[in-house]
């Protein structure tokens, strides 16, 4: 747990993100432990003026109310209120939603391993304990799992797990270096804020927490957002790859990849031509043209395998809030 009595003093600000949420925000509220300095609450253009309502509720000097004049999502008010707390001093700044699924008691072990000089964000991980799993929709299990891989593909941060957990804490320096106008504004926000970590080689932990569920209403609809986050996933894979690898480095990993692809990509297509060709004239492939096709592509995959396990080992592991 973090206490007032660290050799470092941080000071720590809370962003809330306001958006249909006026039954629940009373209550988070109320919860934010005494660590926090500074409570920003985002009004998202929110119909039910849940800016208002928080004002109205009078709980401190503390909390503070920001509002949009247009709706630019979970993210976009994240990125507000973020902006507003580094702006004005905060050394750290973390993300809490205003449905009640977080528990902000849990803050101060969320920002531990920022504080501590460990890392430069901070995630909660609902998958740590599996006995916690058993609360969690069985749909959002297995849509995490697969979002979990594809995260890991697009940023690089292969121990990172439950990327759309968006109880999140970042030091005010790797902030600074984020390309913020670029950032995705809406649902695909925690990945692709992950993607951007990555970019500037921040060190990112897991840290395990439990979720509620109580009768709060997803706005996240799997079934509509699918092919678009397969597809925003796939651009972050190849720029990831192309400033990791080609850009700022070309090394053995680089020529790796590069023979992995050419050798398993020419070996199916003449594997594929030759078949074709056989089975049109209705003649047996010989074993030497079998084995011609099959090397090529079992020297591509073993080649794809060795960048795989480089690229594994290259997940940033020095916080750059010591590098700056």
């Amino acid at each position: 747990m973090i206490s007032r009595t660290t050799p470092v003093s941080y000071k720590v600000a809370v962003v809330i993100p306001s958006y249909k949420v006026t039954k629940h925000i009373e209550g988070v509220l109320k919860s934010i432990p005494e660590i926090v300095d500074v409570v920003y609450v985002v009004d998202d253009k929110c119909p039910e003026n849940s800016g208002e309502f928080v004002e109205k509720l009078n709980l401190g000097d503390r909390i503070r109310v920001l509002h949009h004049q247009e709706n630019l999502g979970v993210g976009g008010a994240t990125l507000t209120g973020m902006k507003t707390a580094f702006e004005e001093g905060a050394d750290i700044a973390v993300k809490v939603d205003g449905d009640g699924q977080m528990r902000p008691e849990l803050i101060p072990g969320l920002i531990q391993p920022i504080v501590s000089g460990y890392a430069d964000y901070s995630k909660g991980n609902r998958f740590f304990d599996l006995d916690s799993l058993r609360q969690m929709p069985a749909i959002r299990i297995f849509g995490n799992m697969g979002l979990s891989f594809l995260t890991k593909l697009s940023s690089g941060y292969w121990s990172v797990m439950d990327p759309t957990n968006g109880f999140v804490a970042l030091h005010r320096t790797a902030f600074s270096l984020l390309p913020t106008q670029k950032i995705a504004k809406r649902y695909f926000f925690e990945s692709d804020l992950l993607f951007r970590l990555g970019t500037v080689r921040a060190k990112v932990v897991d840290v395990p927490m439990e979720s509620v569920y109580g009768d709060e209403v997803s706005g996240l609809q799997i079934h509509k957002i699918t092919h678009e986050f397969a597809w925003k996933h796939l651009k972050c894979i190849l720029k990831r790859i192309s400033y990791t690898y080609f850009l700022r480095d070309f090394a053995i990993s680089s020529l790796s990849l590069v023979l992995g692809v050419l050798f398993s990509v020419c070996g199916a297509v003449f594997g594929l031509l030759v078949w074709i060709d056989n089975a049109s004239r209705s003649t047996v492939t010989p074993t030497g043209t079998i084995m011609l096709s099959a090397l090529p592509v079992l020297i591509g995959v073993l080649l794809l395998l060795l960048f795989s396990a480089y690229d594994m080992s290259n997940e940033p592991k020095i916080p750059i809030q010591k590098q700056y």
